[in-house]
């Protein structure tokens, strides 16, 4: 995850609300947040600053995956829950089945982004049906020649995420077609600087993980435009950067937020921060984030 400068970090402390830093000295506990390895560097770099001026608040990011993440939350063992993906009606039940109450947050916009090795330099641009073609269950394809004829005769190294991820989730729905179908035959990892590694390893290599990874890596990797559209801030808030532009999400169990005065207290840091920070770690902020932070009042007083 990028750091953040020590410039930045006054200036962000110095959007923190009056009541959060009053009460910081008296403030402690611990917030349990797992999930999504997409959201993960938002999240991490909010329980970062938040922990510098709340030091007697622990804020520990695990990184399970969005679904690994929600047999967590599902049945209590933590707070908050990241996602980059929309909760399954499985889960739901799950949580209702244990009394949970659960209330989604829209954090940020993300470009699921296709990558390939600095060295490749003939499938800078491919369509989604060359990605379904090669991503689909008993794909034929094997090397760069069965996308294009003209491409090398090479064997492409596959890179994605495990089944576990929401990321995994929403690429095969929005390309392949239908949710957590795909070939098997790739590297799969919940982690997605693993992945990051492989491809950058690779001359013949191709993988796909959330944009902040990418942007993180330029240096290592090169981006494949989609239908003549490269994954930026500006395609991805726009959505011109079809079909794999997605929002992202925290969920988070009712009753802790109102229990838990450190909980309340790390949502609204979240949200009032988060127009400043979300772009540092690489992904696309929304417009206002007061919805969010009505929904963490609200939540509070109940």
């Amino acid at each position: 995850m990028k750091k953040i400068s020590v410039l930045m970090l006054v200036a962000l402390i110095g959007i923190v609300s009056f009541s959060v830093v009053g009460t910081a000295q008296e403030l402690e506990g611990t917030v349990k947040i797992d999930g999504s390895s997409t959201v993960y560097p938002v999240t991490q770099a909010m329980a970062e600053e938040f922990s510098y001026v709340n030091p007697r608040v622990r804020v520990p990011v695990g990184v399970s995956g969005t679904g690994g993440g929600m047999e967590k939350f599902t049945i209590g063992e933590t707070d908050i829950t990241n996602a980059s993906r929309e909760i399954k009606p499985s889960e739901l039940a799950k949580a209702e089945e244990n009394g949970i109450e659960i209330t989604r947050f829209t954090v940020a916009y993300d470009g699921i982004t296709v990558v390939i090795n600095p060295e490749n330099d003939w499938a800078e641009d491919m369509t989604v049906e060359e990605l379904q073609k090669i991503w689909e269950p008993g794909s034929s394809v094997k090397t760069w020649s069965d996308v294009r004829s003209e491409w090398p005769n090479e064997e492409i190294e596959l890179y994605g995420p495990g089944a576990d991820s929401g990321t995994f989730d929403y690429f095969t729905g929005a390309i392949v077609g239908n949710e957590s179908e795909s070939r098997a035959d790739f590297t799969a990892s919940e982690d997605d600087n693993i992945l990051v590694q492989g491809v950058a390893g690779s001359k013949y290599a191709l993988g796909y993980f959330g944009y902040a990874y990418f942007e993180e890596n330029q240096d290592k990797l090169k981006a494949v435009a989609i239908n003549g559209v490269k994954p930026s801030p500006e395609t991805i808030e726009s959505n011109q950067y079809k079909p794999l532009s997605r929002p992202l999400f925290i969920y988070v169990n009712n009753a802790r937020v109102s229990e838990k005065p450190e909980v309340e207290a790390f949502l609204n840091f979240y949200f009032e921060s988060a127009k400043e920070l979300i772009p540092m770690v690489g992904y696309v902020p929304l417009t206002s984030y007061e919805e969010q932070l009505n929904k963490v009042e609200e939540l509070a007083n109940n």
